[in-house]
């Protein structure tokens, strides 16, 4: 992934966050990262990025996406990123605690490129934030609003 790339995480809970945050750094990933706290500041925010005309803001995203949110859900965020002609571009790590088969269908069929369960238990999510700070070492991510 490169240097410049802004890595969007939705996330309501501040110590998921906190978690992700920490250990994404732990992986070695040094990109900027901004949180948005529900779906709507999410959707906000890719809108913005979208529509932005500074050639400073035209820089390449990924998103980690929470399901379970307040005022819109991941689910709804994904299907506004994946009906998008050209938000569809971001790359979309879903990271929830929804691990039912529906939720996963769900959002395999609205485009998200790798879904990831939350484990409860901390060396087993320091596992899976690995195997994401891996995935994220050899992602190529493009540019949204070019």
């Amino acid at each position: 992934m490169r240097d410049d790339t802004i890595i969007l995480i939705a996330e309501d809970d501040d110590g998921h966050f906190a978690l992700i945050e920490r250990n994404l750094i732990r992986t070695g990933i040094t990109n900027k990262i901004i949180r948005l706290k529900d779906g709507q500041e999410a959707m906000d925010l890719l809108a913005e990025l979208k529509n932005a005309s500074d050639p400073k803001a035209k820089r390449p995203c990924l998103m980690i996406l929470d399901i379970r949110m307040p005022k819109v859900d991941g689910f709804d965020v994904l299907a506004f990123m994946k009906g998008d002609e050209l938000l569809r571009k971001i790359p979309v790590i879903v990271l929830t605690t929804a691990g039912d088969r529906h939720a996963v269908d769900r959002c395999q069929e609205l485009g998200c490129n790798m879904y990831v369960v939350k484990p409860v238990e901390y060396e087993k999510f320091v596992e899976a934030m690995n195997r994401i700070g891996h995935f994220l070492s050899i992602i190529e991510v493009p540019v949204v609003n070019k």
